[in-house]
């Protein structure tokens, strides 16, 4: 690996990717409060949850969040001491890819010996220091070497909704470079979601890591690799560079962002590159995607029902309750119901089955052909 110096926190940048719509937690999520923009556990939304876990290793006007026009004022009024030109809009959804090579061109414009990681919003990581380990390891040696870095999650079941990484041996700690507290891995391979009897067969192999869509790279690296891998996009981040502390930049990246293909940074770079490397990602860690994940850290009773609110049952069990209503909260009272998610706000209310979870995103799909639920988006 290619000796360098170790970075400054100034030389430290981080992407948050915001720009999701968060169908599958309607009716709590919506197109301009999405799931990274609520708040599920406590008094912190997921992003604000994010940029405090970070905070300690970068700069806050190092913080930048990509997010979407709809949701740009949420995102400033739950940021307030992060720099306005830091929340940047796309003006339309290109996948994560477009976000990235956004992000290096901002990036770019600040430092060109930077080195960025790019994280999710959405993600409830409650270990963070272990998870502060890691991202200052893969820090430094993204900084010291033409490596790309991907974290991977060491898997606790055999999950079928993630995708994941194959890992190769352990590589050793650089040249010259103290001893690292992660663990790294050349990446062999990136695999879609699979069905549960190859999910069974990945963790029982310890061979393989869970996706977790969270990346680090310098700015020449990134750079490098699309033009190498990708070169439209590699050109849309030198025009995006020369603007990106302009005013200019919304209205070039309004011209350019239609044009781009729609593709996820994993196929764009990560699939296809060689200098791939994945930090053994030894935290708690839950990307959250759905209502019966909020099971996994909300308290069951004796039967399984979990439930913020107010609620009574007789013979009813595995059922998920969620009252987000701001006023007027009454009790909820089940009899002989199973398997069931409930969901109240103020003006919704979401009834459906847990095993058909991942349908709420059609039901969503459906509001605007009907006008008066159009306002429901």
């Amino acid at each position: 690996m290619k000796q360098t110096t170790t970075p400054s926190n100034k030389d430290r940048f981080v992407i948050i990717m915001a720009g999701g719509r968060g169908e599958r937690f309607w009716p709590v999520s919506r197109e301009k409060r999405p799931k990274q923009l609520i708040s599920l556990f406590g008094r912190q939304s997921f992003l604000q949850e994010t940029v405090e876990r970070v905070r300690p290793l970068v700069p806050l006007r190092n913080i930048f969040v990509i997010t979407h026009a709809a949701q740009a004022a949420e995102v400033r009024r739950q940021l307030p001491r992060l720099p306005r030109g830091n929340v940047v809009a796309e003006p339309c959804g290109r996948d994560t890819c477009a976000a990235v090579t956004l992000g290096a061109a901002l990036v770019g414009a600040r430092s060109t010996t930077a080195v960025m990681a790019v994280l999710p919003a959405d993600h409830v990581i409650p270990e963070t220091r272990k998870f502060q380990r890691v991202l200052e390891d893969a820090f430094n040696l993204a900084a010291r070497g033409q490596v790309m870095v991907t974290i991977g999650i060491e898997p606790t079941e055999p999950s079928t909704a993630y995708g994941y990484i194959r890992v190769g041996d352990p590589l050793p700690t650089p040249r010259g470079a103290r001893r690292m507290r992660t663990a790294f891995f050349k990446a062999e391979q990136f695999v879609e979601k699979p069905p549960l009897s190859k999910a069974i067969d990945f963790v029982s192999s310890g061979h393989y890591r869970w996706n977790a869509g969270m990346f680090l790279w310098s700015f020449v690296t990134l750079t490098e690799a699309l033009a190498q891998h990708q070169p439209d996009f590699a050109d849309a981040c030198q025009r995006w560079f020369k603007v990106a502390a302009s005013p200019r930049l919304a209205r070039v990246l309004a011209r350019d962002y239609p044009k781009l293909k729609r593709v996820s940074i994993d196929y764009a770079l990560m699939e296809k590159a060689r200098n791939v490397v994945a930090a053994d990602g030894r935290f708690a860690w839950d990307d959250l995607g759905s209502w019966p994940a909020l099971a996994r850290h909300l308290k069951a009773d004796a039967a399984g029902n979990c439930a913020v609110a107010e609620f009574l049952e007789v013979e009813s069990a595995r059922n998920i309750i969620y009252d987000a209503r701001s006023k007027n909260r009454t009790p909820v009272a089940a009899v002989g119901i199973k398997d069931a998610i409930l969901v109240l706000t103020d003006d919704a209310i979401l009834l459906a089955d847990r095993n058909q979870a991942q349908e709420i995103k059609k039901l969503v799909a459906r509001l605007p052909d009907r006008p008066k639920f159009k306002k429901l988006l």
